[in-house]
């Protein structure tokens, strides 16, 4: 059975970090989370979207070698690819590991039909997302998330430390008081490399089957899985 940090007072912790410094936060719980957990028992999971590129920075000035994971399903943006390159180059020190699904994507046609993600896009993610974090998170007792309380109404409740039901540990999320402008503010300071699909509207990125740009001034999460109901993949859903 994994062994879980259980917080009898986890919230309290979380409400304990002040927002009042230049990063609201976020440097400070994750110096903290670095200090409480152990290498091999923290990670990670990076979307290499826009806030993951502001959270991996933060996290370099903490761990250099911090344990990065993507899940790739095969069907990512040309994009995605490229930035996780310049990444890895902007930061040398970083472990990137790619997190491949256990079925490939002809199994997964042989086997469910072909392009599963129109007919049963929950399933599909199941498959590509939800499954190949539960394994990577079997072994730890936290993960890093790039969520934002800005993001979606499904986000705005977040906290810095999260009890997550679903993976059986802690979800820690440093960014949740950043808005859109001021990841993009710090992005632009800092330099970083970023997805070039942004400047094109694409606010959240994910599998090109299931995003599309959206309109100027649009919700960040309606080009993802559009006209069909869904709003998140999975791995943030109970």
């Amino acid at each position: 059975m994994k062994t879980a940090i259980i917080f009898e007072n986890w919230s309290q912790i979380s409400d304990s970090f002040s927002i009042e410094d230049d990063t609201k936060g976020a440097l400070a719980v994750l110096e903290w989370a670095y200090q409480s957990y152990p290498e091999d028992q923290i990670v990670y999971s990076s979307s290499f979207g826009a806030e993951a590129i502001v959270l991996i920075d933060l996290i370099y000035q903490v761990k250099k070698d911090a344990h990065i994971v993507f899940l790739d399903t095969d069907l990512h943006f040309p994009e995605t690819y490229d930035v996780i390159d310049k990444i890895q180059k902007r930061f040398p020190e970083l472990k990137i590991e790619k997190k491949k699904p256990a079925i490939s994507l002809d199994e997964q046609a042989a086997q469910y039909g072909s392009a599963l993600w129109k007919r049963d896009p929950n399933q599909c993610c199941q498959l590509r997302k939800v499954i190949p974090l539960r394994e990577t998170l079997t072994s730890k007792q936290a993960w890093i998330s790039g969520l934002r309380r800005e993001q979606s109404p499904t986000r705005k409740d977040t906290q810095f430390l999260n009890r997550d039901e679903k993976f059986e540990n802690i979800k820690i999320c440093p960014l949740i008081h950043w808005t859109w402008d001021e990841v993009w503010n710090y992005i632009r300071e800092k330099d970083l490399p970023y997805n070039e699909l942004h400047d094109h509207n694409y606010p959240s990125i994910g599998c090109f089957p299931c995003t599309q740009a959206v309109l100027e001034g649009g919700d960040s999460r309606a080009g993802r899985w559009a006209g069909s109901g869904k709003t998140e993949c999975g791995l943030h859903m109970k």
